[in-house]
C-alpha cells in the first residue's frame, strides 16, 4: 500500500487488487484517511486517490461496476452501493462483531474471509440474521504473500514486528533481558503504544513499509516472534516463512492455521517456554529442520490459485 497506509489489512487489499489490474481491469483505491499526498498517483498498476485530492467519490461510485470495501469504510460504501445499485464486496480482516455486522447489513454480494476459521465464525454469526440480508456469496482468500517478493538470506536477530503489548512487546523485552548475548530487533508498529526495550542488545527499527520488509527486516532476522493475543491470520509470519525463517507464536486460531506445521507454538504468558524454545531453535541442527518446514509451508501457501478464484468471483458479479 502507499507509504502513509501500510497496515496489514491495507496491504492484503492491495495484494488482492493487483491481479485484477493485471487482468486489465481499471482499479482505483480511494483513501479514507488523511495523509501527506494530495494528488492522485499510481501504485503497482492501481490508481490511488488521496482524501486530500477532494475528488467526487459518489460520481466514481456511479460509474463503477463493482465496489470493494473493508474495515470502517464498509457502512458508508454499502450505503452508496445500495443507492446506486452496485454490487458490493466486503473484505473481512477479523472476527470482531462489527466486521460481520457490517457485512450482514444487506446488499453484500460477496464476503471475503482471510481464513477458514474466520469463515466458520462468520457462519455462526450470520445464523442470527435473516437470510435476505446475509452476504449472497462468500469466498476464502488467505492474505496473498508472493514468496519471491520476500525471500532472502536470513540474518542473525530475533525480531518482533509491532512492539505494542497485544503483539508481544513485553515478551520480547523479557527475552532480551534474559538473553543479553542475543541480538534482537524491535520494529515499531503503525498502531498501539510501543514497548521499546532500552537495552544494548535491542535495536529499535522505525516503522517499515511493506515493500522494504525484505531488506530492512527479514534479511536481518534469524527467528520471528509472534506472541500476539489475537491474529486472524498473521501475514508477517507467512512473509518470514518465505525465507525459511522459523516463527515462534502464540497459538491463536489464525496463527495455527497460517503457520501450520511450520509454527512453533508457545503460550504468550510463558516467557520461560519462549526462552527455552528460542535457545533450542538457535542451535544449528534444530534451525535447519525448522527452516526446512518454514519453506515447505511457504510453498503450500502459494496464492496463485486463490487469487484466480478471487478474480473469477469478482468478474462474475452482476
Amino acid at each position: 500500500m502507499p507509504p502513509e497506509h501500510n497496515a496489514g489489512a491495507e496491504h492484503m487489499l492491495v495484494s488482492m487488487l493487483r491481479p485484477l489490474a493485471a487482468r486489465g481491469h481499471d482499479v482505483t483505491v480511494w483513501l479514507s484517511r488523511y495523509g501527506k499526498v494530495v494528488d492522485p498517483y499510481e501504485y503497482r498498476g492501481i490508481r490511488v486517490v488521496p482524501l486530500e485530492a477532494r475528488l467526487d467519490f459518489p460520481t466514481a461510485v456511479r460509474q463503477a461496476d463493482v465496489l470493494v470495501s473493508h474495515l470502517e469504510c464498509v457502512p458508508s460504501t454499502a450505503s452508496l452501493a445500495r443507492g446506486y445499485g452496485k454490487p458490493l464486496v466486503v473484505i473481512c480482516h477479523n472476527t470482531h462483531r462489527p466486521t460481520f455486522r457490517d457485512a450482514a447489513a444487506g446488499g453484500t454480494a460477496l464476503a471475503v474471509y482471510n481464513s477458514r476459521w474466520m469463515e466458520r465464525e462468520a457462519e455462526l454469526f450470520f445464523a442470527e440474521y435473516p437470510k435476505s440480508i446475509r452476504p449472497e456469496a462468500s469466498l476464502v482468500v488467505r492474505p496473498p504473500v508472493f514468496a519471491d517478493e520476500y525471500a532472502t538470506k536470513p540474518g542473525k536477530a530475533v525480531t518482533l514486528i509491532n512492539c505494542n503489548e497485544a503483539k508481544g512487546g513485553k515478551v520480547v523485552q523479557a527475552l532480551a533481558r534474559r538473553m543479553p548475548e542475543q541480538q534482537f530487533l524491535a520494529v515499531k508498529g503503525a498502531y498501539g503504544e510501543q514497548i521499546l526495550p532500552d537495552l544494548p542488545n535491542v535495536e529499535v527499527v522505525e516503522h517499515v513499509n511493506g515493500e522494504d520488509m525484505r531488506e530492512k527486516v527479514y534479511a536481518r532476522t534469524r527467528v520471528l516472534l509472534m506472541p500476539s493475543s489475537y491474529e486472524s491470520w498473521g501475514r508477517a509470519g507467512v512473509e518470514a516463512l518465505a525465507s525459511g525463517i522459523p516463527v515462534i507464536a502464540h497459538p491463536t486460531p489464525g496463527l495455527c492455521e497460517s503457520l501450520g506445521e511450520a509454527g512453533v507454538f508457545v503460550d504468550r504468558s510463558d516467557v520461560d517456554g519462549y526462552e527455552a524454545v528460542l535457545r533450542k531453535l538457535l542451535t544449528p541442527a534444530e534451525y535447519r529442520l525448522a527452516s526446512k518446514r518454514a519453506r515447505a509451508r511457504s510453498a503450500e501457501l502459494d496464492p496463485t490459485a486463490e487469487l484466480a478464484s478471487w478474480c473469477d468471483a469478482v468478474e462474475a458479479l452482476p
